[in-house]
């Protein structure tokens, strides 16, 4: 079983920018892929971004240019850095991994841009 730990919401003013956080309980080597999706008040989960095994990454066409995936193997982590925030972009973020035995999810951390 694998625990998923986000970190780094908040609230920033339209234009700022934040890097969130996806802290893994063991190790992240063995992932198929990795994630980061949102859920704004009433409204579904929406994909944002993936980093697969091999390194490729896919963005949505809302955050194509503003958001970056990243991870970190040392410290079993990945990361989301948000630039250019819109106040469309409030959401709580959550983080997924994809593993040959099961897929997780962290329990999200909020991001509200407003000025």
């Amino acid at each position: 079983q694998v625990q998923l730990v986000e970190s780094g919401g908040g609230l920033v003013q339209p234009g700022g920018s934040l890097r969130l956080s996806c802290a893994a309980s063991g190790s992240i080597l063995r992932s198929i892929s990795m994630a980061w999706y949102r859920q704004a008040p009433g409204k579904g989960r929406d994909f944002l971004a993936i980093l697969t095994s091999g390194g490729t990454t896919n963005y949505a066409d809302s955050v194509k240019g503003r958001f970056t995936i990243s991870r970190d193997n040392a410290k079993n982590t990945v990361y989301l850095q948000m630039n250019n925030l819109k106040p469309e972009d409030t959401a709580v973020y959550y983080c997924n991994v994809q593993f040959a035995v099961g897929r997780y999810w962290g329990q999200g951390t909020q991001v509200t841009v407003s000025s």
